[in-house]
């Protein structure tokens, strides 16, 4: 099942909108690379956080920059 920003995980809805539109990428990319939803919800999760924190981006709402 493809994601989108306003139907995504329950998983996400605490990180900033951006960092959701990035992992909401991964993820959909993995699910059609054959990952599972949940382990692919994971990576994407992990890897939008990562993405986020090297461009000093706050990851989480409510986050200071």
């Amino acid at each position: 099942m493809p994601w989108n920003s306003k139907d995504y995980p329950a998983s996400m809805k605490n990180l900033t909108s951006e960092v959701r539109g990035k992992a909401i990428d991964i993820a959909n990319a993995l699910l059609d690379e054959g990952y599972e939803e949940g382990r692919a919800i994971a990576i994407a999760t992990a890897q939008a956080e990562k993405w986020a924190e090297r461009r000093h981006k706050p990851v989480k709402q409510g986050e200071e920059q």
